[in-house]
């Protein structure tokens, strides 16, 4: 039987708190949500493994470091309301979801949000809830909202998501130029954004996210 709780302490020790994560919250956090539960079944043995892994074709759970250097750089507070856009099978939201007050989790692939909702209602997760729809729709009716969160590359952020998001409130976000990419988290001050880098970081762009092509002969 595999020893999933021992593989926890290890991703956290190995992966984690190598990358600077040093937050509490953070930590307790990743120690505490089973990984592998939001995985794939058959890629459970790949749950703690030191990169992405893949849940459909373009879509993954992000690595460990990524995602926790990614909330460290947030700095998500006990008393914020997150959005957290392509939850995928739900992990993202369970871990934020231990550092905010609410998470609404958004996904478009109607079987996936539903497996999410599940396994997040079966791991007592009660204070994160999955809405189906377009990510780079965001959900209007449930915001504003202190944080948003992207789980997976973008070439650029909507605009609609920069309008759901209060002032003073911030992005988190994988910019992805061809193969390379580079996390930044952008503020929004007076209705505007102010982007700067966080740390190298590598996802597919998700549905929605990508730049507009412009006509080329």
């Amino acid at each position: 039987m595999t020893d999933f709780a021992t593989r926890r302490v290890m991703m956290v020790d190995t992966q984690v708190r190598p990358s600077d994560v040093t937050k509490f919250p953070i930590i307790e956090a990743m120690l505490s949500v089973p990984r592998e539960v939001y995985v794939p079944r058959d890629k459970r043995e790949a749950a703690y493994v030191g990169e992405n892994v893949q849940i459909r074709p373009n879509r993954v759970v992000l690595e460990p470091r990524t995602l926790a250097k990614l909330l460290d750089a947030l700095d998500i507070h006990p008393d914020e309301v997150v959005l957290d856009l392509g939850c995928g099978l739900g992990y993202s939201a369970a871990v934020i979801a231990r550092l905010a007050d609410a998470v609404v989790a958004v996904e478009e692939d109607e079987a996936l949000a539903a497996d999410a909702q599940h396994t997040l209602s079966s791991e007592s997760v009660d204070n994160a809830a999955v809405i189906v729809g377009p990510l780079a729709a965001g959900a209007a009716k449930h915001g504003p909202y202190d944080v948003i969160t992207i789980q997976g590359g973008v070439e650029t952020v909507p605009q609609a998501l920069v309008d759901q998001l209060k002032d003073g409130g911030r992005i988190g976000a994988v910019f992805m130029e061809g193969d390379l990419g580079v996390a930044r988290v952008g503020y929004k001050l007076d209705g505007r954004m102010n982007w700067r880098f966080a740390f190298n970081a590598s996802a597919p762009v998700l549905p929605g996210f990508g730049a507009s092509r412009g006509f080329v002969l």
